[in-house]
């Protein structure tokens, strides 16, 4: 007897799947709820778990392969004496499947499934210890029982600082890029921290005429720009002025509030008298959404982007909005992300200030209603209210909406309110 392991679906959005690593080799035994393959979903690495007993008999899709949602990946034998039938068997699977390969049925539900615990603990569906490959593979190395940890990664997981830490062990910082990188001396920008994107990295060799396949997440973004195709979308600008959330920010800086932070509770507030503005399309019509959940882009070191979400940011403070930011930036880089936090945004900002980008225009992501997009804050000469010249710093926004729920009155009188709360009450925002 033999049980088949289906890659999983981790996300609502995923089609396919990467293996990152087999944790169990050919042969090795298996328990029931224990991990046995890292998979790489569209964002996100994720540790699933067989939901049978038995011995890990092959390997049909291996380390960096790609398999479709409800392929399979391999096959488990229920006894050690079974594991060469069992290998018959994924010999035949192998040779049928390159001999006419069909495209994927709708698969079953799966008998593998994340071992990440929704309710914070350290424990899986199955009652056992949810922990990372390097995390188990160092407290087998350290003696030290998983057990009795209570984890610090995503949603309970014990990660391997948790076992250096139970050991005695020093635990080296983790190395995370920059998410404000200094603006050049020659003309600083406050406002150009709200994009986060990665420190430069040497550009890979690239061979002229070479084709290179997207990656994963590279995939997820072409697959979600094509959709957008399908949407009307209009353009609205607004200039406002910053001098005072500049100021603002320089006097709660050295608390750890960043300006993402700022920028996405300022838009948070906004959207509370606005709520078309963070709906979203059905064929029925209008979905009020009932959080406001900002998504914020993420350029991914090694390409595409992601959009951590800021859950409920109209509610939370501004402390604990950038403490909750730099937490799901460092995450996110390290693929450590949970599915709910980078695909429940029900609204979009996006920042090319950093590069100097004064205006550009934003593509509306599947399933949200509006995105804004943020250019840099420059001084600029400006008439004033006593018919005077004078400097004042000033951004350029630039809002994107579906033109099926949203009207260019609608976006009007969101950017208006915005740069209302922006210019005039930013002080309002650390209350």
């Amino acid at each position: 007897m033999s049980h088949e392991i289906f890659m999983p679906a981790l996300s609502s959005t995923m089609t396919e799947g990467k293996i990152v690593s087999w944790t169990k080799a050919t042969g090795d035994k298996v328990d029931k709820g224990e991990t046995v393959v890292v998979v790489e979903s569209d964002k996100a690495d994720m540790d699933v778990e067989s939901f049978y007993d038995g011995y890990l008999a092959a390997i049909l899709v291996g380390d960096g392969e790609v398999a479709p949602v409800g392929s399979t990946i391999a096959l488990l034998a229920e006894t050690e004496a079974d594991i060469p039938e069992v290998q018959k068997k994924a010999q035949q699977h192998s040779s049928s499947a390159s001999a006419a390969p069909t495209p994927a049925a709708t698969p079953e539900p799966a008998p593998v499934a994340a071992a990440t615990s929704q309710n914070g603990s350290s424990r899986g569906p199955s009652g056992r210890t949810v922990a990372s490959p390097r995390a188990r593979k160092l407290a087998k190395e350290l003696n030290v029982d998983l057990s009795n940890l209570q984890g610090s990664g995503p949603y309970g997981r014990i990660v391997a600082e948790d076992v250096q830490q139970a050991a005695g062990q020093p635990v080296s910082a983790p190395t995370v890029t920059p998410v404000m990188p200094a603006a050049p001396a020659a003309a600083p920008v406050p406002m150009t921290a709200a994009t986060t994107a990665p420190a430069p990295s040497p550009a890979p060799a690239i061979t002229p005429g070479q084709v290179v396949p997207f990656n994963t997440l590279e995939g997820a973004v072409v697959r979600n720009m094509n959709a957008s195709l399908s949407v009307p979308v209009f353009r609205v600008g607004y200039t406002i002025t910053t001098d005072a959330l500049d100021h603002l920010y320089k006097q709660i800086k050295s608390k750890g509030v960043t300006m993402t932070g700022l920028l996405a509770k300022a838009v948070a507030v906004t959207l509370t008298k606005h709520p078309r503005l963070y709906a979203s399309y059905t064929e029925q019509g209008v979905r009020y959404n009932s959080s406001i959940n900002v998504s914020v882009a993420v350029a991914m070191p090694d390409g595409g982007l992601i959009t951590p979400v800021l859950q409920n940011a109209d509610q939370v403070d501004i402390y604990s909005l950038s403490r909750s930011w730099k937490d799901l930036v460092a995450r996110s880089r390290s693929k450590q992300l949970q599915p709910e936090e980078y695909n429940s945004g029900t609204f979009t900002l996006s920042n090319l200030g950093m590069f100097g980008v004064d205006r550009f225009d934003a593509i509306l992501p599947p399933g949200q209603g509006s995105i804004l997009a943020i250019g840099a804050s420059r001084p600029q000469v400006v008439a004033t209210d006593d018919g005077l010249m004078g400097v004042k710093r000033q951004m350029q926004v630039n809002i994107s909406c579906d033109h099926r729920i949203i009207y260019g009155a609608d976006a009007a009188a969101f950017l208006k309110d915005l740069a209302q709360l922006i210019e005039t009450n930013p002080q309002s925002l650390t209350l």
